[in-house]
């Protein structure tokens, strides 16, 4: 089913879902939803499964039409959603019919919006994932970014899809511009000076012009290194905090490279992720050391409240 057609494409939209898993060890990035959150419950909201795909907004600029009716969900960052110039709200299913033009004009908190439309965005699957790779190349749309002219296909709505639901205000995130996020130190702790440690746990990094969906890049004090900063390539995870020979915190995405041969001095827990999926040039970044042990116990109860949302909307 065609529904929606590109009039503009933003700076930068992407078809996402949930990432292009396994294939690290061939060079190929995970990709996905650089938000995590925000993606899965666009897509519950219009009763889609967690994996269905939908499209990342990056800033401002989208603009489509959609050439038949629809239900649809926009939730992350607060890109000024409008359908026919006005207003809609986020984190709620809506209608929208034949002929309306869905707008997100800018930014006004957050970097990235995520837009489900019940079925999901219909594209075929490579290797497993409907993602967009640009760097590869592969997914989505011949592995790019949207172009004006793009029509868009949606797979079949479930029977649960409707408009007017909303998520809880208690699990929407707001996106201030200074973000303090949660790690794990490691897994070369022990190559950074006790004052290079505290230096990176107690100070306040800007973040540079540098931003995309391989990494976030950061600028501030340096990071003193108890030798070198080089060690033997090995794999790059998502959260991983680099920091290289100029000192300076490098944080992986969801498009990062497979492996790197830097330091890494410790890792974002999983639900802190979307926060610096949502920072722009010249928000604050803050490291917090916390437990594994911790870590785990919050992403439990975050897969719990996935669980009950899933069980509650379908049912109503």
């Amino acid at each position: 089913m065609a529904i929606f057609e590109v009039i503009h494409p933003g700076i930068f939209t992407t078809i996402q879902d949930l990432g292009r898993k396994g294939y690290q060890k061939y060079g190929l990035a995970v990709s996905g939803a650089a938000d995590h959150y925000a993606c899965r419950m666009a897509n519950l909201l219009v009763a889609n499964p967690d994996k269905s795909a939908v499209l990342e907004v990056t800033l401002f600029g989208l603009k489509l039409k959609a050439r038949t009716p629809a239900v649809i969900a926009i939730t992350g960052g607060d890109l000024t959603p409008t359908v026919n110039e006005k207003p809609v709200p986020m984190w709620t299913s809506i209608n929208v019919s034949e002929g309306d033009v869905i707008h997100l004009k800018g930014t006004r908190s957050g970097c990235r919006a995520y837009l489900a439309a019940a079925g999901g965005i219909d594209v075929p699957i490579f290797l497993g994932s409907r993602s967009t790779d640009t760097v590869g190349k592969v997914g989505g749309i011949e592995g790019r970014s949207l172009k004006k002219g793009d029509v868009l296909n949606i797979g079949t709505p479930s029977a649960d899809a409707r408009s007017g639901r909303r998520l809880s205000t208690s699990l929407i995130p707001e996106y201030p511009k200074e973000v303090d996020v949660r790690v794990i130190l490691g897994p070369q702790a022990d190559a950074f000076t006790s004052k290079g440690m505290e230096t990176f746990l107690s100070s306040d990094y800007k973040v540079s012009t540098k931003l995309d969906r391989m990494a976030c890049r950061l600028e501030g004090l340096e990071v003193e290194h108890v030798d070198s900063a080089d060690i033997a390539s090995e794999g790059n995870f998502l959260g991983a905090v680099q920091i290289p020979k100029n000192g300076l915190p490098i944080v992986f995405n969801v498009g990062r490279r497979s492996v790197g041969g830097y330091t890494k001095i410790a890792g974002v827990i999983t639900v802190d992720l979307p926060k610096l999926a949502q920072v722009k040039p010249g928000d604050t970044v803050r490291f917090h050391q916390v437990e594994l042990s911790d870590a785990h116990r919050w992403l439990r109860e975050q897969e719990r409240t996935f669980k009950i949302l899933q069980s509650a909307l379908r049912g109503g």
